[in-house]
Protein backbone atom coordinates (compact mmCIF):
# COMPACT_ATOMS: atom_id res chain seq x y z
CA UNK A 1 0.00 0.00 0.00
CA UNK A 2 1.35 3.41 -0.97
CA UNK A 3 1.83 5.98 1.75
CA UNK A 4 -0.12 9.20 1.35
CA UNK A 5 1.04 12.64 2.41
CA UNK A 6 -0.10 13.30 5.98
CA UNK A 7 -0.81 16.98 5.14
CA UNK A 8 -2.73 16.78 1.86
CA UNK A 9 -3.68 13.09 1.49
CA UNK A 10 -2.09 12.83 -1.98
CA UNK A 11 0.62 10.53 -3.20
CA UNK A 12 3.83 12.44 -2.35
CA UNK A 13 5.53 10.98 -5.44
CA UNK A 14 3.11 11.10 -8.38
CA UNK A 15 4.23 8.68 -11.07
CA UNK A 16 3.97 8.56 -14.83
CA UNK A 17 2.10 5.71 -16.49
CA UNK A 18 4.08 3.05 -18.37
CA UNK A 19 3.22 1.99 -21.92
CA UNK A 20 4.84 -0.37 -24.44
CA UNK A 21 4.86 -0.37 -28.24
CA UNK A 22 5.86 -3.08 -30.74
CA UNK A 23 8.05 -2.05 -33.67
CA UNK A 24 7.72 -4.84 -36.23
CA UNK A 25 9.28 -4.66 -39.69
CA UNK A 26 9.59 -7.02 -42.65
CA UNK A 27 10.74 -6.97 -46.29
CA UNK A 28 14.26 -5.91 -45.28
CA UNK A 29 12.87 -3.12 -43.13
CA UNK A 30 10.79 -1.59 -45.93
CA UNK A 31 7.42 -2.46 -44.34
CA UNK A 32 6.18 -1.86 -40.83
CA UNK A 33 3.18 -3.29 -38.97
CA UNK A 34 0.95 -0.41 -37.88
CA UNK A 35 -2.53 0.20 -36.57
CA UNK A 36 -4.90 3.09 -37.12
CA UNK A 37 -5.85 4.31 -33.67
CA UNK A 38 -9.50 3.82 -32.82
CA UNK A 39 -9.50 6.24 -29.87
CA UNK A 40 -8.26 9.70 -29.01
CA UNK A 41 -5.73 11.05 -28.81
CA UNK A 42 -4.67 10.71 -32.43
CA UNK A 43 -7.80 8.78 -33.48
CA UNK A 44 -7.33 7.61 -37.07
CA UNK A 45 -3.55 8.12 -37.05
CA UNK A 46 -1.00 5.42 -37.75
CA UNK A 47 0.72 4.07 -34.63
CA UNK A 48 2.73 1.12 -33.45
CA UNK A 49 0.59 -1.52 -31.74
CA UNK A 50 0.85 -0.96 -28.01
CA UNK A 51 -0.75 0.11 -24.80
CA UNK A 52 -0.43 0.35 -21.05
CA UNK A 53 1.41 -2.12 -18.86
CA UNK A 54 -0.99 -3.63 -16.33
CA UNK A 55 -0.22 -3.69 -12.61
CA UNK A 56 1.95 -6.72 -11.86
CA UNK A 57 2.77 -7.30 -15.56
CA UNK A 58 6.27 -7.51 -17.01
CA UNK A 59 6.67 -4.98 -19.88
CA UNK A 60 8.12 -7.80 -22.03
CA UNK A 61 4.87 -9.71 -21.64
CA UNK A 62 2.80 -6.54 -22.09
CA UNK A 63 4.28 -5.69 -25.50
CA UNK A 64 3.54 -9.19 -26.82
CA UNK A 65 0.02 -9.08 -25.34
CA UNK A 66 -0.72 -5.67 -26.88
CA UNK A 67 0.64 -6.76 -30.28
CA UNK A 68 -1.67 -9.78 -30.27
CA UNK A 69 -4.71 -7.84 -28.96
CA UNK A 70 -4.41 -5.05 -31.52
CA UNK A 71 -3.25 -6.98 -34.61
CA UNK A 72 -3.86 -10.69 -33.97
CA UNK A 73 -0.16 -11.25 -34.71
CA UNK A 74 2.00 -13.32 -32.37
CA UNK A 75 5.43 -11.86 -31.66
CA UNK A 76 8.59 -13.19 -30.06
CA UNK A 77 11.95 -11.98 -28.78
CA UNK A 78 11.19 -8.36 -27.83
CA UNK A 79 14.31 -6.19 -27.56
CA UNK A 80 14.35 -2.61 -26.30
CA UNK A 81 14.67 -0.18 -29.17
CA UNK A 82 13.88 3.17 -27.52
CA UNK A 83 12.44 4.71 -24.37
CA UNK A 84 10.51 7.97 -24.62
CA UNK A 85 9.42 9.89 -21.54
CA UNK A 86 9.05 13.60 -22.26
CA UNK A 87 6.25 14.69 -19.89
CA UNK A 88 4.48 16.52 -22.75
CA UNK A 89 4.64 13.70 -25.33
CA UNK A 90 1.02 12.63 -24.71
CA UNK A 91 -1.87 15.05 -24.08
CA UNK A 92 -3.56 12.69 -21.59
CA UNK A 93 -0.84 12.70 -18.93
CA UNK A 94 2.83 11.89 -18.38
CA UNK A 95 3.39 8.53 -20.10
CA UNK A 96 6.74 6.78 -20.46
CA UNK A 97 6.81 4.36 -23.40
CA UNK A 98 9.21 1.51 -24.03
CA UNK A 99 9.44 0.71 -27.73
CA UNK A 100 10.48 -2.88 -28.44
CA UNK A 101 11.64 -4.38 -31.71
CA UNK A 102 9.57 -7.58 -31.96
CA UNK A 103 10.03 -10.51 -34.32
CA UNK A 104 7.06 -12.05 -36.14
CA UNK A 105 6.81 -14.60 -38.91
CA UNK A 106 7.02 -12.89 -42.33
CA UNK A 107 3.67 -14.21 -43.52
CA UNK A 108 1.71 -12.95 -40.49
CA UNK A 109 -1.60 -11.40 -41.56
CA UNK A 110 -2.82 -8.65 -39.22
CA UNK A 111 -6.44 -8.27 -38.16
CA UNK A 112 -7.44 -5.22 -36.11
CA UNK A 113 -8.71 -5.84 -32.60
CA UNK A 114 -9.09 -4.19 -29.20
CA UNK A 115 -8.92 -0.40 -29.68
CA UNK A 116 -7.30 -0.49 -33.16
CA UNK A 117 -9.67 0.39 -35.99
CA UNK A 118 -7.33 -1.06 -38.64
CA UNK A 119 -4.04 -3.01 -38.82
CA UNK A 120 -1.79 -3.59 -41.81
CA UNK A 121 1.74 -3.87 -43.14
CA UNK A 122 2.59 -0.59 -44.84
CA UNK A 123 5.67 0.82 -46.51
CA UNK A 124 7.88 2.78 -44.14
CA UNK A 125 7.97 5.67 -46.65
CA UNK A 126 4.16 5.88 -46.60
CA UNK A 127 4.04 5.91 -42.78
CA UNK A 128 6.57 8.74 -42.66
CA UNK A 129 4.74 10.73 -45.37
CA UNK A 130 1.28 10.31 -43.79
CA UNK A 131 2.54 10.92 -40.25
CA UNK A 132 1.99 8.96 -37.09
CA UNK A 133 0.60 9.42 -33.59
CA UNK A 134 2.73 11.42 -31.18
CA UNK A 135 6.44 10.70 -31.43
CA UNK A 136 6.01 7.36 -33.21
CA UNK A 137 7.35 8.70 -36.52
CA UNK A 138 10.56 9.75 -34.72
CA UNK A 139 10.92 6.25 -33.29
CA UNK A 140 10.33 4.77 -36.76
CA UNK A 141 13.00 7.02 -38.30
CA UNK A 142 15.45 6.21 -35.49
CA UNK A 143 14.76 2.47 -35.86
CA UNK A 144 15.78 2.53 -39.53
CA UNK A 145 19.35 3.24 -38.43
CA UNK A 146 19.36 0.42 -35.86
CA UNK A 147 18.35 -2.45 -38.16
Amino acid sequence: MEELCSSCGNDPWPKPSLAVDAVVTRENGNEVLLIRRGNNPWKGSWAFPGGFVELGENPLDAVLRELKEETGVIGTNPEILSVRGDPGRDPRKHIVSIFYRVHVEGDSIPCAGDDAEHAEWIEVKRAIEEGMAGDHVDVLRDSLFQT
